[in-house]
């Protein structure tokens, strides 16, 4: 990763907001609740950038805003401001808040791929393997079905699930196996970014480890660029080259993972170095 290459993402001001807001807000914030008018900041002028081929790790307790961050990068969410630009979407000049239905939809579908917490949310649980790998296939305007079987295959090996399991739905698989599944139908169309969150939470740590090594196969293999949300900073340490600090809808630091984790400045920061280690 060279910093002076253009990034495959970029967030400027991220805000997302419940409640109008008041003059209060800005200094009358307890963690990320307004105490005068009430309004909850999410995510409070968060920006990032991810590069080329880097995994970029954001770290946090539940309601620091990590999942917020995703959500709005995946249009599950409108964001109250702020803006972000794909490398791949009208080359990086426009951001994608401002994209129609149509494009969002094109977005999803052939430059990002999410991997959500709970399967449930990424996959059709009584379609096949192999059948929600086409539906996203499909998604993106591929109708050749030897195509779409050929690419089934292909990437159900490379997440480790038989091919003689294809036709199986993901509903009679274990955790582990339903999130590679998830991870397979999000490298479907070959995106520039993929969105993990909170992957491996839930999961035995033995599955765990499965889970975080076809990542880092993934990333080997494919050189994509990664956004990796999670609360434990021992995924982080293992996968990320960079890592970001979030705490009440806002980052409180950012820096080389190696840095963080051995020069930790913020003392909520420190705090969750020591309990690593």
């Amino acid at each position: 990763m060279k910093l002076e290459e253009k990034p495959v993402l970029q967030v400027r001001h991220l805000t997302v907001r419940y409640g109008d807001g008041c003059p209060a807000c800005r200094t009358h914030l307890e963690k990320n609740r307004c105490t005068v008018c009430g309004t909850v900041w999410a995510a409070n002028d968060v920006s990032i950038e991810v590069y080329p081929g880097e995994v970029l790790g954001i770290v946090g307790e539940s309601g620091s805003g990590k999942s917020t961050l995703m959500q709005s990068l995946y249009f599950d969410i409108v964001p109250t401001s702020g803006e972000a630009y794909l490398g791949d979407y009208k080359k990086g000049e426009e951001s994608i808040w401002l994209a129609s239905a149509a494009e969002q939809r094109h977005i999803k579908n052939s430059i990002m791929g999410m991997v959500y917490q709970n399967p449930v949310r990424g996959l059709r649980m009584n379609y096949s393997a192999a059948s929600n790998i086409a539906e996203k296939l499909i998604a993106a305007g591929n109708r050749s079905a030897g195509h779409m079987t050929e690419r089934a295959k292909e990437l159900l090996s490379a997440v480790e699930i038989l091919t003689s399991r294809m036709g199986e739905a993901p509903k009679n698989f274990s955790g582990g196996m339903q999130q590679r599944v998830q991870i397979s139908k999000a490298l479907a169309n070959n995106p520039s970014i993929l969105l993990l969150d909170e992957v491996t939470t839930g999961l035995d740590l033995s599955v765990q480890a499965k889970v975080l090594d076809l990542i880092r196969r993934i990333k080997a293999e494919y050189g994509i660029s990664i956004l990796l949300v999670s609360h434990d900073l021992a995924v982080i340490r293992m996968l990320a080259d960079r890592t970001v600090v979030m705490l009440d809808g806002k980052i409180i630091e950012s820096g080389l993972t190696d840095q963080i984790l051995e020069d930790p400045q913020h003392a909520y920061t420190q705090q969750l170095v020591h309990s690593l280690l």
